[in-house]
């Protein structure tokens, strides 16, 4: 899985964060503190979709959606990472053993509602 970099990362938060596609446009405003020109956008954008993480529509202007939600990028993510550990177990053990108490109990819950 691509890594996203620190620009990638803002624009990927603004189409996490919203529930309808947005144009390069509409991307740049909402980022207006960072003082981007337009094309920075398209080129991030053109970036993001070469590392498959959005897709654009074919409406004038386009519009550019997420490829998976912020959740479903971050389990990815996570099942990376695993798949690259020597001793899977001890990743895990480690993993939870970081928990917080509240964390902890979500994941009983989740394992205890799995077939």
């Amino acid at each position: 899985m691509e890594s996203l970099g620190e620009l990638e990362r803002a624009v990927m938060d603004q189409l996490w964060s919203g529930s309808a596609a947005l144009s390069a446009t509409e991307l740049r405003d909402a980022l207006a503190d960072r003082g981007l020109a337009l094309t920075t956008v398209h080129t991030v954008l053109t970036r993001l979709e070469g590392k498959g993480f959005v897709r654009h529509d074919d409406a004038r202007p386009r519009r550019f959606a997420a490829v998976a939600s912020r959740e479903e990028h971050a389990a990815g993510l996570m099942h990376e990472v695993l798949g690259q550990a020597a001793d899977r177990q001890a990743v895990l053990a480690r993993f939870i053993g970081s928990a917080s108490p509240d964390e902890a109990a979500v994941l009983r819950a989740l394992l205890a509602d799995t077939p």
